[in-house]
């Protein structure tokens, strides 16, 4: 039997930042995946987490550690996929390392993906994002972060992680005019900024505490900003936003729908998926395809070029069939 503490620590503490060069974002979520897992195995097997063996891992348990997130964690299905893609990262590292634990890894891996509705994406109106741009205070450091973090991660479509990683080496040193993102997958990409966002920029890094962190947006604390602590930023000023656009109190504002409404205004401006993947900084527009499924201006365009059949009226003169017309004399009676 094979212990699993040392492979699993020697998975996310080296592998994964040595050798695959991942983001710290990317670990702390393989992390908590897999502290979910100890978890549940552990009490399921009534041992220690030190004491749990990889062999104990088996696709049965871990089947039921993903039905055990969606039953008492009330996880989504793309959650919980989320859960098994980084279990299976795991068993796919042992492989190669572990050949005594070859057959378990075999087994975990082959098992499926959860398949589950692709619904639209969620945006903002331009009324409602206006709204949203304009409820941060402009007379206090933290109204003027505010507003920057949420003008720069709409104009420039940014995943939270980009948003709150940037630091002042990703601005321009005399003035702000692009900002260098690195992005998910190592991949960067370098976006100029519209005049409006250069100047809320601008107005907050006037007032930015000076520090050693050297992160473009700080926590009053003086510490760089988290992903939580922007997510319950804008949640603060969507609920005040709600007063001047009702509509947005029946949305779900969170960071990711600034990207998506960045997405849609971009495809609606210029019509080609080309652009919006470019910006968004997607690997492949087959990622981008997502948001030509709520943009009604494509689907008006095919129905311009394209020319409908022609369709006689129909008239329904009585049942021909002895079946529709037995039950029409029954009625009759």
């Amino acid at each position: 039997m094979t212990a699993l503490a040392p492979h699993l620590s020697a998975y996310l503490l080296e592998h994964l930042p040595r050798d695959r060069a991942a983001s710290r974002h990317t670990i702390a979520a393989y992390a908590f995946s897999f502290q979910l897992l100890v978890a549940f195995a552990a009490a399921r097997l009534k041992v220690r987490p030190c004491d749990l063996e990889i062999e104990s891992l088996d696709a049965p348990l871990v089947l039921d550690f993903l039905r055990h997130l969606e039953t008492s964690r009330a996880n989504t299905a793309r959650t919980r996929n989320t859960r098994l893609a980084a279990i299976k990262a795991f068993f796919r590292y042992l492989e190669h390392r572990v050949p005594a634990c070859l057959e378990v890894a075999r087994q975990v891996r082959a098992l499926p993906r959860k398949r589950h509705d692709e619904g639209l994406v969620g945006y903002l109106t331009r009324s409602e994002l206006q709204a949203l741009l304009d409820a941060p205070s402009l007379r206090t450091a933290g109204g003027l972060r505010d507003r920057a973090m949420i003008h720069l991660a709409y104009a420039c479509g940014l995943r939270v992680s980009e948003l709150v990683g940037l630091t002042m080496a990703d601005l321009d040193a005399t003035a702000p005019d692009t900002v260098h993102i690195m992005g998910k997958g190592r991949r960067a990409r370098v976006l100029p900024l519209w005049k409006e966002t250069k100047r809320v920029l601008k107005d907050w890094l006037k007032v930015r505490p000076q520090c050693r962190d050297q992160h473009v947006f700080l926590s009053r604390r003086g510490e760089a900003m988290t992903r939580h602590g922007f997510a319950d930023r804008l949640a603060v000023h969507a609920a005040a936003a709600a007063k001047a656009a009702p509509t947005l109190t029946h949305k779900t504002v969170s960071p990711h729908v600034l990207r998506h409404t960045c997405a849609i205004h971009t495809l609606e401006a210029t019509g080609d998926i080309r652009r919006v993947a470019l910006w968004l900084g997607h690997a492949s527009i087959t990622s981008t395809e997502i948001y030509l499924r709520v943009d009604p201006t494509e689907k008006l365009d095919i129905l311009n070029v394209g020319t409908p059949p022609l369709v006689k009226k129909g008239v329904f003169n009585g049942a021909a069939d002895r079946v529709l017309q037995m039950l029409t004399k029954a009625r009759e009676r």
